[in-house]
C-alpha cells in the first residue's frame, strides 16, 4: 500500500504558522503510520515525501524540509532497524538533493538492507513519469528488441523492480489525484481520500482506510462471478 502525505502546508496555515511547522508536525504521523502498517501485517509500504514538482516550492521551504528529513532519518534509523523494517528511497537523483542527506539515505538503506519485517519505500525527488521514461531508456540501452518488450519486461527496468503492484493508495487532505506517484505500480490500486490533513492522520484513520479497502469489489476490468454477465 502507499500514502500520499498531503496537507502539511494547509495544517500550518490554518494555525497561522509557517509551512515548515506543518512538515515538522508530520513526523509523528509518519512513525505512527509505519507502526500501524506493521501491526496490520502490511509487507510493503510506500510514502510519497517529495516529488519532482516540489522543487518549484519556495527555496526557504525546500531547504527547511531537507534539514527536517535528515533529522528524522537519523533520529528514527535505530527504531526502524530494530523493528525489522527494510528502508529504500525511490528517486534521489536530482543534484539539488543535499549530499549529506543523500548519504543518510544510503546509510539507512545499507543498515536495514537485510531486514525482512516490512519494506518501507520513501519516494523522495520522485516522479512516476520520470521512472517510466528511465525504464524506456534502460530497455534501449540494453538493446531489447521491440517485439520482446511486454509489461513484465518493461517493469523489470523500473527502479526497484521487485516492488509489487500497489493495492491501496491513501491520499490525505481530501485532494483526489495521484500526483505523478508510482504511476506504473498504482494502475489498478484502490484509492481512498480521507479529508483529514496528514499531521492529524493517526493509526485509527489508517485502520479505517484499510477497512474501506476491504469492502471494495476488485474486478481488475472483469466482472464479479455473481454478476451473471452484467458489466
Amino acid at each position: 500500500m502507499a500514502c500520499v502525505m498531503d496537507g502539511n502546508g494547509r495544517w500550518a496555515t490554518r494555525r497561522s504558522l509557517p509551512r515548515s511547522s506543518g512538515h515538522s508536525a508530520a513526523e509523528a504521523t509518519v512513525i505512527e503510520v509505519i507502526e500501524a502498517a506493521r501491526r496490520s501485517g502490511i509487507e510493503w509500504l510506500s510514502l510519497f515525501a517529495f516529488s519532482t514538482e516540489n522543487w518549484r516550492r519556495p527555496r526557504e521551504e525546500v531547504a527547511s524540509l531537507m534539514l527536517l528529513v535528515r533529522r528524522v532519518v537519523r533520529k528514527h534509523a535505530p527504531l526502524l532497524h530494530a523493528r525489522g523494517v527494510r528502508c529504500r528511497f525511490l528517486g534521489v537523483t536530482d543534484s539539488r538533493v543535499p549530499a549529506p542527506l543523500a548519504r543518510d539515505f544510503a546509510d539507512l538503506t545499507t543498515l536495514t538492507g537485510a531486514n525482512r519485517g516490512m519494506t518501507l519505500t520513501v519516494a523522495f525527488d520522485h516522479g512516476g513519469r520520470r521512472d517510466i521514461v528511465e525504464a524506456a531508456r534502460s530497455l534501449l540501452r540494453a538493446g531489447v528488441p521491440p517485439e520482446a518488450v511486454d509489461e513484465r519486461t518493461f517493469a523489470a527496468h523500473l527502479p526497484f523492480p521487485d516492488t509489487p503492484d500497489v493495492d491501496l493508495v491513501i491520499r490525505t487532505s481530501g485532494e483526489q489525484r495521484v500526483s505523478n506517484f508510482m504511476l506504473w505500480q498504482v494502475a489498478y490500486a484502490e484509492l481512498v481520500f480521507p479529508p483529514v490533513l496528514w499531521p492529524d492522520f493517526r493509526a485509527a484513520h489508517f485502520v479505517e482506510c484499510l477497512h474501506t479497502y476491504r469492502q471494495r469489489d476488485r474486478r481488475f476490468g472483469g466482472v464479479a462471478p455473481h454478476a451473471n454477465g452484467a458489466t
